[in-house]
């Protein structure tokens, strides 16, 4: 039984397997990508590995369109025609993001055409080809900014490259990418690695640029992308959009708490500031009066974080979030940020940032200094641009909190 703060009906609207199910009603310029792609892969099938790159910033539907250009090929590869090139043939959709999988395979479990195991993770796939002596045809993967750039021995790849490995393994291999998200060195993608790949093999680059997910006006969304950036300017007021910036969490909190009874689909969401470890254990971020448990670990569960009506009860952090929408988000900015009053900017301190994680393999790196704060402020640019209707900020900082508050 769902809880009376959210109703079957919104539960239902809020879903994001329901918005996968309207990729149907896409956009012009997302019908004109998909056509594009499909004709790409069809032009490509006997080829060795072409690759066709999707670029897009957060919001512009990108896994949308993924879902519908994967549902199409895999129709056409189940079709019995025997003048479709691509009649037979056997393809991937690969994401790294634990969160996503499940998500695409529980869209899965509810389209015809697609099965759960035409989804996996980029090592498991690989793994799974090279034990198997076997390759595929078109491998489809979603969030590719989060393919490891380097050997990962504790999730099992021993290789360099995700897009490398899955390149020799495909003909065609189309990925959705934004240098944006970048989390972690282990997935470093600068501009020149990227078009390492472009070398020696058929390519072409697509662009999504329509914002789907904020729904504000144009300075709205220049002031997060600015933001996001380190700088802070004068907030802007928008009728369609309830941006806030609180000096209490609590109070934030309530509010948001609030926005969740009446519409579903609000979440509280923190910058990686405030310990957290992997030992079963509920730890907790604490600011002022404001005491709430970072999310809880649960790979077993089938919904996505974001979508577990009981998670309005836990702090999320950008690894249960990206690639989700919400109706209100709540951002935490943590110690990591602060203001720095001679630049009239965000200050990033990556000493003070908890996901050691995201730091480790530094050799390759260039000016690691500069690389830890793009990753910080990458996550603050993810967690900023989840809601759909409204972002209600706090900041651990009390200048930084104070000049957003007068911005």
């Amino acid at each position: 039984m769902l809880p009376q703060t959210e109703t079957l009906s919104s539960a239902q609207t809020n879903a994001a397997i329901t918005k996968f199910s309207l990729s149907r009603h896409l956009s012009a310029e997302q019908k004109d990508l998909l056509n594009d792609v499909l004709l790409f892969c069809s032009a490509h099938l006997s080829d060795q590995s072409a690759l066709l790159i999707i670029e897009g910033a957060a919001g512009t539907g990108k896994s949308v369109v993924l879902n519908a250009i994967f549902n199409a090929i895999q129709t056409r590869a189940r079709s019995k025609n025997p003048d479709d090139p691509m009649t037979g043939t056997r393809n991937m959709l690969l994401v790294n993001h634990p969160e996503m999988l499940k998500l695409y395979r529980n869209v899965a479990a509810e389209t015809p055409t697609l099965r759960k195991a035409d989804f996996d993770r980029p090592t498991t796939f690989i793994n799974r080809l090279h034990k198997t002596n076997q390759t595929t045809y078109i491998v489809l993967v979603d969030e590719a900014h989060l393919l490891l750039t380097r050997a990962d021995r504790y999730n099992h790849f021993q290789q360099q490259n995700h897009l490398e490995e899955i390149l020799a393994l495909a003909r065609v291999v189309v990925v959705v990418f934004d240098p944006l998200q970048v989390l972690k060195f282990k997935s470093h993608w600068s501009a020149d690695l990227l078009d390492r790949f472009k070398t020696g093999r058929a390519t072409q680059t697509l662009h999504l640029t329509t914002q789907f997910r904020v729904e504000a006006g144009p300075e709205v969304r220049h002031w997060l992308d600015q933001l996001a950036a380190g700088h802070v300017g004068k907030r802007p007021k928008d009728p369609d959009f309830d941006l806030r910036v609180y000096d209490d969490c609590a109070q934030l909190y309530d509010d948001l708490k609030e926005r969740n009874n009446e519409v579903g689909l609000c979440r509280l969401l923190s910058t990686y500031d405030y310990p957290y470890r992997l030992d079963g254990e509920d730890h907790f971020i604490e600011e002022g009066r404001f005491h709430l448990r970072w999310d809880r670990s649960k790979p077993d569960e089938k919904l996505p974080w974001a979508e577990r009506p009981d998670t309005i009860d836990e702090v999320g952090s950008v690894y249960t979030i990206q690639g989700f929408d919400l109706n209100y988000a709540g951002v935490i900015l943590g110690p990591s940020l602060s203001y720095d009053a001679q630049t009239d900017s965000i200050r990033v301190d990556p000493a003070r940032y908890e996901d050691s994680a995201a730091f480790q393999g530094q050799s390759g790196i260039v000016a690691p200094q500069m690389a830890k704060e793009r990753i910080i402020l990458n996550a603050l640019n993810v967690l900023l641009t989840r809601g759909m209707k409204g972002l209600y900020l706090y900041a651990h900082d009390p200048a930084l909190r104070e000049r957003l508050r007068n911005s």
